[in-house]
């Protein structure tokens, strides 16, 4: 569905080496802190921007070279972008309309009014939740195979977060070859819905891994200098000092509870993935 080979982007001191895919019908998700290259990553799959190197393809085709109709299959949720707030939702579908073959006004605004987004309203008097959820009923109002969805539960409510990781699941149900693009600062939000993870750093990729081996086989160990030097660093990925010793991670937790049973082994989600693999060495 996406591919990226070796996808370069400079910006004076800052340059993205991005090799990625995202396979039919997969969700996947892209971790990293602000500045780490994720937004590079999206502009560069929708053709908004152009590499300095490698290639990046869509439905197999260059995504610069994309015609019309093929743009009718990718559905996008951009925190940054939206429609104009003197617009209402009726006026959005108009638009839609418009823009999309097939479009479906009717189903678009019930919609929206089971998600509380008034027809009538402009969009300037609507919540941060509010227009998050216009944004994302947007992306999936035209049956697209890709959806791109960049930070869709940014400062959201936990209520409102659902709503829209319920809007996303009802949509996959019924489309299993359509693949997603997710980016969010809301770890949960990535463990529940994703298939696997990317997790960028300074523009490059230091880890890619499948959601479930994550959640089941990676943990954190927290030890003293002492026991530090006898862990087998073959089962450590990276370690980072702290006023006890170190905090390390493993993607081998079973190994520590049969051949160290006194040592703490901790849970490992994608917030600590990414706080380990980001300060640590």
């Amino acid at each position: 569905m996406v591919s990226l080979e070796n996808l370069t982007k400079n910006y004076g001191d800052f340059t993205l080496n991005v090799t990625m895919e995202i396979p039919d019908g997969q969700i996947t998700g892209l971790v990293g802190k602000n500045g780490a290259g994720k937004s590079t990553v999206i502009k560069s799959i929708l053709g908004l921007i152009s590499p300095d190197g490698g290639t990046v393809s869509v439905f197999g085709k260059e995504a610069l070279a994309l015609l019309p109709e093929d743009k009718q299959k990718i559905g996008v949720a951009l925190s940054d972008s939206g429609f104009s707030n003197y617009l209402t939702p009726g006026d959005c579908a108009k638009i839609l309309g418009k823009m999309y073959h097939g479009f479906d006004m009717k189903a678009f605004l019930d919609a929206c009014r089971q998600y509380g987004l008034p027809e009538n309203k402009q969009i300037r008097t609507f919540s941060t939740g509010m227009k998050a959820k216009l944004r994302v009923l947007v992306a999936l109002s035209h049956d697209a195979r890709l959806l791109v969805m960049d930070e869709p539960t940014a400062g959201m409510d936990v209520e409102a977060r659902n709503e829209i990781l319920d809007m996303l699941r009802s949509y996959l149900e019924t489309r299993e070859d359509c693949s997603v693009l997710i980016t969010s600062h809301i770890a949960t939000d990535l463990e529940g819905l994703c298939d696997d993870i990317y997790l960028i750093h300074q523009g490059r990729l230091l880890l890619h891994e499948d959601t479930d081996v994550i959640l089941s086989d990676y943990g954190v160990l927290k030890v003293d200098q002492e026991t530090f030097q006898k862990l087998d660093g073959d089962t450590i990925l990276c370690a980072k000092p702290e006023a006890y010793g170190y905090c390390c991670l493993t993607n081998q937790k079973q190994f520590y509870h049969e051949n160290y049973p006194g040592l703490v082994v901790e849970h490992c989600g994608i917030d600590e993935l990414i706080l380990l693999m980001t300060g640590g060495k």
